[in-house]
């Protein structure tokens, strides 16, 4: 698995990208990059984590606004995989859950 350097919210991550798959993890960086600082600049939120989660939600809601086609059933999400990624991205600042 290749390793490519990112930045997200001014913070640099180091992430795991399969082969073919780096163009598609930088457009989903930059997504995620730009709903946190879209967050943080309306300045009424401080703490990172909840950025995230506030970014995800939105992120996942514009998703849904796409239409049940482009997400997948709860049944189908691993969670636990989830959480795992997102604690990694949080890495020092703190763990989700």
């Amino acid at each position: 698995m290749k390793q490519i350097e990112v930045s997200i919210l001014g913070q640099a991550y180091v992430l795991g990208c399969p082969e073919g798959g780096e163009a598609l993890l930088r457009t989903a960086v930059a997504a995620v990059d730009k709903e946190m600082v879209g967050i943080r600049d309306a300045g009424r939120v401080k703490a990172r984590e909840r950025i995230a989660v506030l970014a995800a939600l939105n992120l996942g809601y514009q998703l849904a606004e796409r239409g049940p086609a482009t997400v997948q059933p709860a049944a189908e999400i691993d969670i636990d995989a989830l959480i795992r990624r997102v604690n990694a991205v949080l890495g020092d600042d703190g763990r989700l859950l």
